[in-house]
This record gives structure tokens, C-alpha cells and sequence, in this order.
């Protein structure tokens, strides 16, 4: 075990969609970089979607936020890179770094996330739970 928080690296080609009429990054666009980066983290983890849906949690956003450093235009190629940099009780904190293929950062941003189980599976209400150590494991010794 290397101690090292396990980081994922999910590449994106900025598409004409993602731009403003000024042809730079549209803000929201970043939040949807990051909530697929957040999926694409626990995916490496070993939480596909599929398990997750199979196993009846669901991973509700309640904090979201994002520091906008530079923009990226049409057809540039960046990197959102994420790790899950704390765990509470039944929440936790997935940082990303936006940055250009040529190293600039383009955006920060955070996302906390609860750990919820369906109690009568999907639709039905949610409740947070403690969120297994077994899964803390996989996000802080390099999986």
C-alpha cells in the first residue's frame, strides 16, 4: 500500500456546446466535468455505476463550488483530475484540478457528497449511512 490518495484523470476536448457565444468554457460546463469525474474516481475505485445501482446507494451532491483561473476555448485539451480529500461519518470531499494538456490550471473546484442507501430501493426516500471503511480504503491507500 503506497499511502497515496487513489487519483483519477478524466480527459476532455473542449466541444463548441461547452463555450459561451464569446467561444469560451460556459461555467456550468465545469460542474459537469466534475460531477463525471466524480463518477469516473469511484468507477477506478471499484464502484461502477452498476454496483452501485445494484447495491442501492446513491451518492447525493450537497456542496458543490468552483474557482474559475483561466478559461480553456474551443478545441483545447484538459484534464479534470480527482480525489476524494476527506471522509466524515457519512460525507466526503472530492477535489478536482481542471487544467489545459499543456499544465495551466484552468479551474479548482469541490464537491461534498453523502453516502445514502435507498430504503426501499430507487425512488424511495434516502438515508445517509456511515460509509464503510473497506470503501475509505480503496480512495487512501493508492488503490
Amino acid at each position: 500500500m503506497s499511502g497515496e490518495p487513489l487519483l483519477a484523470r478524466l480527459p476532455h476536448v473542449v466541444q463548441w456546446g461547452d463555450c459561451d457565444p464569446a467561444g469560451i468554457i460556459f461555467y456550468p460546463t465545469y460542474y459537469r466535468w466534475m460531477d463525471a469525474a466524480t463518477w469516473h474516481l469511484f468507477a477506478l475505485a471499484g464502484y461502477t455505476a452498476a454496483r452501485i445501482r445494484a447495491e442501492q446507494v446513491s451518492l447525493p451532491l450537497v456542496h458543490a463550488e468552483c474557482s474559475f483561473v483561466r478559461s480553456p476555448t474551443f478545441g483545447d485539451a484538459c484534464v479534470v483530475e480527482s480525489s476524494v480529500t476527506r471522509f466524515g461519518g457519512k460525507s466526503f470531499t472530492v477535489q478536482h484540478r481542471i487544467v489545459r494538456n499543456d499544465g495551466s490550471e484552468m479551474a479548482s473546484g469541490s464537491e461534498v457528497r453523502v453516502w445514502c442507501r435507498y430504503e426501499n430501493g430507487p425512488g424511495s426516500p434516502l438515508r445517509g449511512e456511515p460509509i464503510p471503511e473497506a470503501l475509505k480504503a480503496l480512495f487512501t491507500a493508492g488503490a
